[in-house]
């Protein structure tokens, strides 16, 4: 005898036994199915998301560098262009023009400062002086002689050093020469004052 028993109902279809709760569940919530098989209450709250942490903290990638871009390249900061110094033709011709002035000035007075009598007697031609130096001032020619070298010295060594912090420097030789020469000039005059012969000759020529 075949069929099932008038007593054992049949197998339930389309959810016939479920409650209107679950139906309407399983209608509204695909997912209600999986919950209502495993034991779960649909009453039950979702466990709640942690919200995500604030970019930049410890815990966080850069979308860049988590995607396995490249990190940005910062440009390095360059401080203030310097201005190009054009280099000063004029003022170096000029420079080592007067420097070679002085030299060739230094070179041939310092025999003659080292020869005082000589020196002296030629001078006095020159402004007419009818007189003659009768001796002695070496040592004044001497000192005139050693201020001019060593003026001329300082001079060159302080053009020197302004010509490499790129400096005009033009007016170092003129200065310098002017102010040893005439150191020079006064120490040479010592002597030729200190003679009354040719001291009283001065005065009378100018008188």
């Amino acid at each position: 005898m075949t069929g099932a028993a008038p007593d054992r109902p049949a197998r339930p279809e389309y959810g016939e036994y479920a409650t209107p709760e679950e139906q309407r569940a399983r209608i509204q919530q695909p997912d209600a199915t999986h919950a209502l098989s495993s034991g779960q209450s649909l009453d039950a709250p979702a466990a709640p998301v942690p919200p995500a942490p604030p970019y930049g903290s410890a815990s966080t990638t850069p979308p860049a560098l988590s995607a396995g871009a490249p990190a940005p390249v910062v440009p390095e900061a360059s401080g203030p262009a310097r201005p190009v110094r054009r280099p000063r033709t004029v003022d170096r011709i000029a420079t080592f023009a007067l420097l070679g002035y002085g030299l060739f000035n230094v070179l041939t007075s310092i025999p003659a400062f080292t020869e005082y009598s000589t020196y002296a007697n030629t001078l006095l031609d020159i402004m007419g002086v009818d007189a003659e130096f009768s001796g002695g001032g070496r040592g004044w020619g001497l000192a005139a002689a050693f201020v001019l070298g060593l003026g001329w010295l300082l001079t060159a060594t302080l053009t020197w050093l302004n010509l490499r912090r790129g400096r005009i420097t033009w007016w170092i030789p003129l200065v310098g020469g002017v102010v040893f020469t005439l150191t020079a000039s006064v120490l040479l005059m010592v002597p030729l004052f200190s003679d009354p012969t040719i001291w009283n000759a001065l005065v009378g020529s100018v008188g």
